[in-house]
């Protein structure tokens, strides 16, 4: 019975941290908006949905931000999307 409910707890307690991990939010300075917003970038084609936490592949050009080298953009299926350059996942999709 004790271990019955260790694992649950144990299980419970897992989970728990994994839902606080997904609900990270990244608060991106306005400059950078601002800045990507007024760039005349082409769009690229992406097959499936743009959101929050997509990994974009090797083959999409992720364009740097002056004096911003946490982020960067890309303008995909003809929205601007802002990115991790390091790991290449989305942060935020501008409206």
């Amino acid at each position: 019975m004790k271990i019955l409910v260790i694992s649950a707890a144990s299980l419970f307690l897992s989970l728990g941290g994994a839902a606080v991990a997904q609900t990270t939010t990244v608060v991106v300075p306005g400059e950078v908006k601002t800045y990507v917003e007024k760039q005349d970038t082409p769009s690229v084609t992406f097959e499936g949905d743009v959101a929050v936490g997509t990994a974009l592949p090797d083959t999409v050009e992720i364009h740097t931000i002056p004096d911003q080298p946490d982020y960067g953009y890309v303008v995909v299926n003809k929205k601007r999307v802002l990115v991790n350059p390091k790991t290449r996942t989305v942060i935020e999709v501008i409206k």
